[in-house]
């Protein structure tokens, strides 16, 4: 299932979203232009290595000095391949503008950034002796899919779903579609949690942090006023 587009109605135009989308695809972009050898250090210096902040000696041995909690915020803008980025961009592009629209755009990125984090953070805490980054707005953007499943529950998602040569469109409430995305991470993060030896190449745990802190502090964000026009 992929999704094309929602149909939530957007009063303003959602600046903040297009910038983070600007400056996630661009550095990502420019980091490919770089030797392999240095987006790898760049990786592992602006990612986000559990381990470094759970033995720092570790860390220091390791060529990773105290970034004092840097790369929990740092962690955000890198991504680890073309689909990860694409993925997550599509998702902004979907879900962000309505979002931004009920909050303004300065509060918004404050509730991007605030979801990141604590992403990070729960991340961190369920897997402290990870040793390699974990990188992507990923929890970020899953505190935006948690405002967007509060505030348009019956918005229609309409997906794309390829059935050998007959590709077929549904249209679902947002509430089932978010729905079933929540239900999958944490099937997968209690799966990574409870079989030590399952191999795990994505941050579920990130993902369920935002969508926990987008659900539980959205509504400080939003607006008084609103709807708005376009400005």
């Amino acid at each position: 299932m992929v999704p094309i587009r929602d149909t939530a109605p957007c009063y303003s135009r959602p600046y903040v979203t297009w910038v983070l989308m600007f400056v996630c695809s661009l550095i990502f972009i420019v980091m490919q232009l770089l030797p392999q050898q240095l987006q790898f250090q760049l990786v592992n210096l602006y990612g986000l290595v559990p381990l470094r902040y759970s033995d720092p000696d570790w860390a220091l041995a390791y060529g990773l000095p105290n970034d004092h909690g840097l790369s929990f915020f740092s962690c955000l803008f890198l991504h680890g391949g073309w689909l990860h980025l694409a993925v997550n961009m599509w998702f902004m592009w979907i879900f962000a503008d309505n979002v931004e629209d009920r909050m303004g755009h300065w509060r918004f990125l404050v509730f991007f950034i605030l979801s990141g984090l604590f992403a990070a953070a729960l991340q961190w805490y369920f897997s402290p002796d990870l040793a390699i980054p974990v990188v992507g707005a990923s929890g970020a953007i899953a505190g935006v899919l948690a405002a967007y499943f509060f505030l348009y529950p019956m918005a229609r998602v309409i997906l794309w779903i390829p059935l050998l040569f007959y590709p077929l469109i549904v249209h679902v409430p947002a509430i089932a579609f978010l729905g079933v995305w929540v239900i999958l991470q944490l099937h997968n993060a209690i799966t990574a949690l409870l079989f030590k030896d399952v191999t795990v190449d994505v941050a579920w745990w990130e993902h369920l942090g935002g969508f926990i802190i987008g659900g539980l502090t959205y509504h400080f964000f939003l607006l008084k006023h609103w709807p708005k026009k376009s400005d």
